[in-house]
């Protein structure tokens, strides 16, 4: 014997029916708060500091990187 029951109801109603706290108003104020922090830090930040900490090694890591991929899919060169 098989028996569904379908229920209709929101997501909150369900909540509430199981005992589960309302974590809306928690969510919320950590959203703001870490909107509030990311937006202090980007304007504290400068590009040249944004480079610098993302590519400590300039553009040869980008350059290697490239090479790298490059080689992936083509294949090494020749050697002479």
């Amino acid at each position: 014997m098989k028996i569904t029951i379908d229920v209709d109801c929101t997501p909150d109603e369900a909540r509430a029916f199981f005992g589960l706290p309302d974590t809306g108003p928690l969510q919320r104020a950590f959203v703001e708060e870490m909107q509030k922090r990311m937006t202090e830090a980007m304007t504290k930040m400068d590009a040249d500091a944004m480079v610098k900490a993302w590519l400590p090694q300039g553009t040869a890591a980008w350059e290697q990187w490239q090479k790298v991929w490059s080689e992936a899919a083509t294949g090494p060169k020749a050697r002479k």
